[in-house]
C-alpha cells in the first residue's frame, strides 16, 4: 500500500500564503466531489456553493449570476472557469482547480503553495486568490491551452526557451537541493510493493522486475551526478497543457507548479522535449538536433541567441538528452502509483510500458555520448 503523506489543509496553507504575501488568501475547508457531473448540473451548485463561502462579497448573489465551463480536463486535474455577475454589473472571471482524487500521494501541495507565491510574484502563472479541501482558485487566463505540436513551432519554441531562462532565476525560499532522486526514489518505493484488485492489471504488474528499474535509476543518477548540471527552480511538468497562449496580445504563459521544485537544468528541458511527443507516446516527434540547438539558443542567451557558442550548445546537448532519460523514469514510476490511486479513466499501466519502453530505446545512444563527451571534458 502506498504511505499516506500529510493530509492537505486548506487553513493552515492559506495561513502560510498569508504569512509571506501581501495579498489575501482566501480559505475554505469546502470540497467538490470531481465524480460529480458539470454537464447534468450536479457539480455547480457545490461550486457556487464554494465560491460563495470563499468570496464573502458573493455570499449574497442569486446562483444565477454564477456561470460554470470546463476550461480542461487533465490526468490529474480538472479546470474551471467561475464567470461571476456582480451587482454592480461588473463580471469578475476566476479559475478554480480542482485535484485528482489521491493526487497528494504524488504532489507535494504544500511545496507547490510555497513556490506559487513567488512565481507569481515574477509573473509566472495565474494569481493566488483562494484555497479550499481539494483545490485551489486563481485569477483567470484569458489564453488557450497549446498543443503538442504547437511547442515545436520556431516561434514558440523560442518563446518558451526564453520564459524558461527566465523562469529558472526566479529564487524560491528555503532548500535549495535537487529534489529530483529524491522524489523519484520515493516513486520507486511506493510504485514497487502495489497490489491491484483486477486480475489482469496485477499480471501485467508482476512482468515489471523492479530490482532492473531500480538498477537503472542508480546508473542513470550516476551518469548524471558527473555532469554538474546547474540547480535551478523547475517547472518539471513543461508539456503543452501547462502552455498557454494569448495570441491577440502575443503573450505566453506557465501555469500549474505543483511538481515545480528545486532540480536540475537539463532535466527539465529534457522533460519538456518528450512532451512533444504527447500523450500517446510518439516519440517520433522528439526534437531533432536542431531543433534542439534551435531552442537552445534561445534559452542561453535570449537577447543574443545566435552568438552561443558551439561548447556550449553541445554541453547543454549532451545535459540534456541524458536527463531525458530519467524524465522517463520518473514518470514511468508516477504511472503505475496512479494505476492503483486514481478513478480517472487513463490507462496508467500501459503509460508505464510505453515510457520505459522509450527509456530502454534511448539508453544506449544518449549514454555513449555523455561518456563520450565526460571523456573528452569531464
Amino acid at each position: 500500500m502506498v504511505a499516506v503523506q500529510k493530509i492537505w489543509d486548506a487553513m493552515e496553507v492559506a495561513q502560510e500564503a498569508r504569512d509571506c504575501s501581501s495579498s489575501e488568501i482566501h480559505s475554505s475547508q469546502l470540497t467538490v466531489d470531481t465524480s460529480l457531473s458539470l454537464s447534468d448540473n450536479h457539480m455547480s451548485p457545490r461550486l457556487i456553493e464554494l465560491c460563495k463561502d470563499l468570496f464573502k462579497k458573493w455570499s449574497g448573489l442569486d446562483d444565477s449570476r454564477f456561470l460554470i465551463e470546463t476550461v480542461s480536463g487533465g490526468i490529474t486535474n480538472l479546470l474551471l472557469k467561475v464567470s461571476v455577475k456582480e451587482e454592480s454589473g461588473n463580471e469578475v472571471p476566476v479559475t478554480v482547480r480542482l485535484y485528482g482524487p489521491n493526487t497528494d500521494y504524488v504532489i507535494n501541495r504544500e511545496r507547490e503553495l510555497q513556490a506559487i507565491k513567488y512565481l507569481s510574484a515574477a509573473g509566472f502563472g495565474a494569481k493566488l486568490l483562494g484555497v479550499f479541501g481539494n483545490g485551489m482558485v486563481q485569477s483567470f487566463i484569458n489564453a488557450r491551452t497549446l498543443t503538442p505540436a504547437d511547442m515545436r513551432k520556431p516561434k514558440l519554441a523560442a518563446e518558451i526557451a526564453k520564459q524558461l531562462c527566465k523562469f529558472h532565476a526566479v529564487e524560491i525560499p528555503g532548500s535549495k537541493e535537487p529534489q529530483l532522486w529524491n522524489d523519484l526514489f520515493k516513486f520507486y518505493d511506493n510504485a514497487s510493493i502495489l497490489q491491484f484488485e483486477d486480475i489482469e492489471k496485477q499480471r501485467k504488474y508482476e512482468t515489471i522486475s523492479f530490482r532492473e528499474v531500480y538498477n537503472e535509476v542508480l546508473e542513470i543518477k550516476e551518469l548524471t551526478d558527473k555532469l554538474n548540471a546547474p540547480v535551478v527552480f523547475s517547472h518539471n511538468d513543461l508539456l503543452s497543457g501547462n502552455l498557454m497562449l494569448n495570441e491577440d496580445e502575443d503573450k505566453l504563459y506557465f501555469i500549474d507548479f505543483e511538481y515545480g521544485s528545486y532540480s536540475y537544468r537539463g532535466y527539465d528541458i529534457g522533460n519538456h522535449f518528450n512532451e512533444y511527443a504527447g500523450y500517446d507516446c510518439d516519440y517520433s516527434l522528439y526534437p531533432s538536433k536542431d531543433e534542439q540547438y534551435h531552442f537552445f539558443r534561445h534559452y542561453l542567451q535570449p537577447d543574443k541567441p545566435h552568438e552561443v557558442s558551439d561548447k556550449d550548445l553541445e554541453a547543454l546537448h549532451i545535459e540534456t538528452n541524458t536527463f531525458t532519460l530519467a524524465s522517463h523514469l520518473f514518470w514511468a514510476l508516477w504511472a503505475l502509483i496512479q494505476a492503483k490511486m486514481s478513478p480517472i479513466d487513463f490507462d496508467y499501466l500501459c503509460y508505464f510500458f510505453m515510457r520505459y519502453n522509450e527509456y530502454k530505446k534511448q539508453k544506449e545512444k544518449s549514454c555513449s555520448l555523455a561518456r563520450s563527451y565526460l571523456s573528452r571534458f569531464g
